[in-house]
């Protein structure tokens, strides 16, 4: 027997030396695939970290995802061609392949939102540190929705009919929505408070009878801390809900007071009253001097009013500004002889019928 005639033997339908070129196919183009997916790697690890774009970063991961089973498929489906096989085990030779292929797209989808994860968390770790635990949630659920896509493309390359399975998978997604509405609508707080940053982590807000400094985003709650010391949990649905004032984005600070006379006080010298307070007012920086008039004239004082800004959110600054003025104030006004009103209260105290006896007291408001 030669060996043309041993190649010319069949086994399973086929020659040896149809079996031959198959296998012969199968090892070069495995071998092929895996030689040149190394020199890619090698390649871009010489070239990416240099390159400003990302598609190089991106692309170097999904070489480095790339399973040798893959490759192997991709192998075994150019070798099968050589063959004569039934349809059927061709058939199911395509159904493995799709599902290890499914498999290697749930690992690159896998890492590139890894991937994605990583950049957005590198850029905001500074800046956005609130949001990172919403992208975070981002991720597992775009994790979860690609496995599950992939998933029923799977079960549907087998055969199986997936629209039952879809339709019964809603149903019961519905049932579990209803049955914890509560933390569903936190955890979509928590990324409405991501996308909109009514505040992030470090802010001093207010909300309702609570205040403090935001201290933790997280999917449920946000946590605050009180000047107190003690913490304050509220559930993230609860806060959009409530009326938010955010001191920290404050960019000046207004302030308004006024300073009472006594009714007798001379006009003359209530007139130099305003350009007194606008002087005292102008020499303290940062400050931008709103108005300062004489405003009213009531049945117990003569009253300047007097408004400005400070331009700085900083609270320390404010009061220390506002103490400058408030002493600069008494002092000029006292070397002007100008007098500020004392709030007086009478009493009367009434006797017998034949005898009345009247007592006025002094009291400062």
């Amino acid at each position: 027997m030669t060996f043309r005639d041993i190649l010319a033997r069949e086994f399973l339908g086929n020659p040896l030396a149809a079996w031959a070129a198959a296998a012969g196919i199968l090892a070069g183009v495995f071998a092929a695939l895996v030689v040149v997916r190394r020199l890619l790697v090698r390649r871009l690890e010489r070239t990416a970290p240099a390159s400003s774009t990302m598609a190089d970063d991106v692309f170097l991961d999904g070489l480095r995802r790339t399973r040798k089973s893959f490759l192997f498929a991709l192998a075994l489906v150019a070798a099968s061609l050589a063959l004569e096989i039934p349809e059927s085990r061709r058939t199911l030779i395509e159904k493995l392949a799709t599902v290890v292929a499914l498999v290697q797209l749930a690992s690159w989808g896998t890492g590139a939102i890894a991937f994605w994860l990583l950049r957005m968390t590198r850029e905001r770790q500074a800046s956005d540190r609130a949001s990172l635990t919403t992208l975070n949630v981002i991720a597992v659920v775009a994790r979860v929705v690609l496995w599950a896509l992939l998933f029923l493309l799977a079960l549907q390359s087998f055969g199986v009919d997936v629209t039952a399975l879809i339709t019964g998978l809603g149903i019961a997604g519905v049932a579990v929505a209803l049955a914890v509405q509560n933390v569903l609508g936190d955890v979509l707080a928590s990324l409405s408070i991501a996308l909109d940053k009514p505040f992030v982590i470090g802010d001093y807000i207010v909300v309702d009878a609570f205040q403090g400094t935001v201290e933790e985003i997280g999917l449920k709650t946000t946590r605050i801390r009180s000047l107190t010391g003690e913490q304050i949990i509220v559930a993230n649905a609860e806060l959009l809900k409530a009326r938010i004032r955010n001191y920290q984005r404050q960019t000046e600070r207004r302030v308004a007071f006024t300073l009472l006379f006594p009714l007798e006080t001379p006009p003359d010298a209530i007139e130099r009253v305003p350009p007194l307070v606008r002087e005292t007012i102008l020499e303290n920086s940062p400050v931008r001097l709103d108005r300062v008039h004489f405003a009213a004239i009531t049945d117990q004082a003569l009253a300047v009013e007097a408004v400005y800004f400070v331009l700085d959110a900083n609270h320390a600054v404010h009061v220390e500004i506002q103490q400058r003025i408030n002493l600069a104030l008494l002092r000029r006004l006292s070397a002007a002889g100008v007098r500020l009103a004392v709030p007086t209260r009478s009493v009367v105290v009434k006797g017998g019928p034949d005898a009345e006896t009247e007592a006025t007291a002094a009291a400062v408001a």
